[in-house]
């Protein structure tokens, strides 16, 4: 066995492929080669996004055992794929992973931002970034062509999501809330902080996709060229309540959305999916916790889809949100909704 791959490996399936990947009891940065389990979702929604656009040149940039890359290679269809990795170990493993998959592609072992400003741009990057994704953020968008597609994830939701607010402050420049809204606000603000580095470049950031999960966030945002877009773009930054400035425009392109739920082919990915394409359709910013409600303002709350159910009849919108199981989003104000709550008791 190379010395690059010097730890243990085991074999494990994910989407169309099959990978080695370290054999660790707990996964941090100090795996010799980063793989983690729980992003396959991550990987999922990627794949079945990029499904629904053109070929496109494709940059995995922090690519670790090279599952993204590798997946791209057999589940879509592209013009070109770059991975890299600043580790050996990563590198060595990718490729012993495409021989596994019997799939070819550039492969680099360099600083992630050197590697993308010494390229000459790219349709799609993936910021899958372990942490706060600040570090890639100007390279990137640099780099990305016209309408191009960047992808961020940021995993410092203690930062994103109130646990922490002065780190927000410094590393997204708002304030962000602790509270039942505090991953939609903390998305928000991830978004318009993607958003003001792409204007040094007069590039238009728009975000299509969009969700919090688990331990992270993640936006997919769509490229334009344009100083006036840009500008007008910059005028959907305010506030919500005491947090922000933060993003106040849509998180979803519903069309997107609803190609992406028709065409996926992953059952339990379906209720997701569904959740994001009802909730793309209310353009408003927060929810309605039902939980918070009932003892806020001492109310019995009926079941959700009743209560859904009911809103719609009345005129409003409403849907589950994907933000939280216990909570509806809704374009009602908040006196006509418990009205509401109280007519079906």
């Amino acid at each position: 066995m190379p010395r690059s791959l010097d730890f243990h490996m085991k074999k494990i399936k994910e989407g169309s492929v099959e990978i080695f990947i370290p054999v660790e009891k707990k996964i941090s940065k100090k795996l010799p080669v980063f793989y983690n389990p729980v992003m396959e979702f991550n990987r999922d929604m990627t794949v079945l996004l990029l499904q629904q656009f053109p070929p496109m040149n494709l940059c995995d940039p922090l690519a670790g055992t090279g599952i993204r890359s590798i997946r791209f290679a057999r589940e879509l269809k592209y013009k070109s794929i770059t991975a890299n990795d600043l580790s050996k170990r990563s590198v060595s493993l990718i490729k012993k992973n495409m021989r596994l998959n019997m799939v070819k592609f550039d492969v680099h072992n360099k600083d992630a931002n050197l590697m993308i400003l010494e390229s000459k741009g790219f349709d799609f990057m993936d910021l899958d970034v372990f942490g706060c994704p600040n570090f890639m953020l100007d390279s990137s968008i640099n780099r990305l062509s016209r309408q191009g597609i960047l992808a961020v994830t940021a995993t410092d939701t203690s930062a994103l999501a109130g646990t922490y607010p002065k780190a927000c402050l410094r590393k997204y420049w708002a304030v962000p809330l602790r509270n039942e809204l505090m991953h939609e606000i903390g998305l928000r603000i991830l978004i318009r902080k993607i958003q003001l580095i792409a204007a040094q470049y007069s590039k238009a950031l728009t975000p299509v996709f969009s969700y919090s999960r688990d331990h992270y966030m993640r936006v997919f945002l769509s490229c334009e060229k344009s100083k006036e877009k840009t500008d007008n773009l910059l005028r959907h930054h305010g506030f919500f309540e005491d947090a922000g400035p933060l993003w106040k425009g849509p998180l979803w392109d519903r069309n997107l959305v609803t190609k992406m739920l028709r065409n996926n082919k992953k059952a339990e990915n379906d209720k997701f999916l569904s959740v994001i394409k009802e909730e793309s359709s209310i353009d408003t910013i927060g929810f309605y916790d039902l939980h918070k409600l009932a003892k806020r303002y001492k109310v019995e709350i009926p079941k959700k889809e009743e209560l859904i159910k009911r809103l719609k009849k009345k005129g409003y919108k409403a849907s589950d949100t994907h933000f939280s199981g216990k909570a509806i989003k809704s374009d009602v104000g908040l006196e006509k909704l418990l009205k509401i709550i109280q007519s079906l008791n």
